[in-house]
């Protein structure tokens, strides 16, 4: 686990510190896996969470001081003609005389020198209960923080499909549109040679118009997919000239696990954390003991003397009643704990059904796009069928227009379903904790691999 920890931290390091991030070059052709090692890199959420680990290590150190002595260096110079106070400065300088006047010893000089060590030896355990608490806090802020990048992993991933799928919808609205076209174009030279009423021929002017406007939502839809898309991976969502390559799709996982959940890491840690400050509660109810060194030099300049002296002791301290602070907060950190526990059998139902419900989804679009691509390969054939007998003048321009139009409805929802399949897959992945390309997870966690 300390192998792991610093690990960890040497690669949030990396991240945040400026002109150290490696691979952030913007690539000219995106592929899912090069967006999702660029979002992890630069995404504001990825290294928000990594500040945040740099913050629990610092805890960490900060637990850690009462393992370690306090060591303090004195110093201090002053003047006086109080009795008490000379009378201290002249013992303390070694020029006691049995001559010297104790109601009037004169004025005196003192330059005080001297180095102290103190260090807590028992307070019943709370130094350590408190040093395992803050490093229970960094296990919990690195699984937070390997939750957010699996959830921003996914998210980056659905932006990708998206804009896959908004140029597959496009495809389809154009050659919608291109068969509106052509079909517009027989049927003006039939109504000129005058076999065509001039109603049929405004249908298709109709039906040209609206497939028209729904090319135009459909590359508005596109646009919208690619801003969304930059922004998750860190970037201005004003470049839109993006090339996508649908390469190197994540695979589906064997055995979905939701143990391997961050979030129940991260229950376990505010667990552990939990229990070290019921630790430190009850550690308040037993004594400290402090052990502390002193060494002091004197020099006047008035009279000319110096001298040294020594001091070393323990120090024993036992409250007897504190008013029952320590039973209240006793208390507390119990019912904290309780509380995580029945939070930890909640999570732990929740999160089995959220990988039940992304097998039955990934289920779902499976079957979804196997039936949507017999659909599209029936709606080609009977468009091809449609398009020659309108050619032939045996077919009511209605007819035309309701095969064209089940034709692109087909494309669009083959084109939708695809998509889902690999969204699905993707979700089923973040499901089961696990990273989705677990190869190039290097940079946060992989997951698969932890013992």
């Amino acid at each position: 686990m300390e192998a792991y920890r610093f690990i960890l931290l040497l690669l949030t390091v990396l991240i945040c510190v400026p002109g150290l991030t490696v691979g952030s070059e913007i690539p000219e052709t995106w592929t899912a896996r090069q967006a999702i090692t660029f979002a992890r890199q630069n995404n504001p959420d990825s290294q928000l969470a990594a500040q945040r680990i740099l913050q629990a290590d610092a805890m960490v150190q900060k637990a850690a001081v009462g393992f370690y002595p306090q060591v303090a260096l004195t110093g201090s110079y002053s003047q006086t003609n109080n009795p008490m106070y000379s009378f201290g400065n002249i013992l303390n300088q070694g020029e006691f005389s049995p001559t010297i006047d104790f109601n009037n010893p004169g004025r005196t000089d003192n330059l005080g020198l001297g180095v102290g060590v103190q260090y807590r030896l028992y307070n019943g355990g709370q130094d350590l209960a408190k040093k395992t608490a803050a490093e229970a806090g960094v296990d919990l802020s690195a699984a937070a923080s390997t939750a957010v990048i699996l959830r921003l992993e996914f998210e980056v991933f659905r932006g990708f499909q998206q804009i896959i799928e908004g140029g597959k919808v496009v495809q389809a609205r154009q050659k919608a549109l291109a068969a509106i076209v052509s079909s517009l174009a027989v049927a003006q030279s039939r109504y000129d040679a005058g076999e065509l009423l001039k109603l049929d021929l405004l249908n298709l002017e109709v039906e040209k118009s609206q497939a028209t406007e729904k090319l135009l939502q459909a590359q508005h839809n596109l646009a919208l997919a690619k801003r969304v898309f930059l922004t998750l991976v860190g970037l201005p969502g004003d470049d839109l000239q993006i090339e996508i390559n649908d390469a190197e799709l994540p695979a589906q996982p064997r055995d979905p696990d939701p143990t391997q959940r961050p979030e129940l890491q991260q229950m376990s840690a505010a667990m552990q954390a939990a229990k070290s400050q019921l630790a430190a509660a009850r550690g308040s109810r037993l004594p400290t003991v402090d052990g502390f060194a002193r060494y002091q030099y004197d020099q006047g300049t008035i009279l000319n003397g110096n001298g040294d002296s020594w001091m070393t002791g323990i120090n024993f301290n036992f409250k007897l009643f504190d008013g029952h602070q320590s039973n209240a907060e006793i208390a507390i950190a119990e019912a904290q704990l309780g509380a995580l526990r029945a939070e930890q059998k909640k999570l732990e139902l929740a999160l089995g059904l959220e990988v039940n419900q992304a097998e039955l989804a990934l289920e779902l679009a499976r079957q979804r796009l196997q039936v949507t691509q017999q659909t599209v390969e029936q709606a080609v054939e009977s468009e091809s069928l449609a398009q020659a007998r309108f050619n032939a003048g045996v077919l009511l321009i209605s007819e035309l227009i309701d095969s064209e139009n089940r034709l692109t409805d087909a494309r669009v929802r083959n084109a939708l379903a695809s998509s889902a399949v690999q969204i699905a897959i993707a979700d089923l992945r973040r499901a089961a904790g696990l990273p989705q390309y677990p190869e190039d997870a290097n940079s946060t966690t992989s997951l698969e691999n932890r013992p």
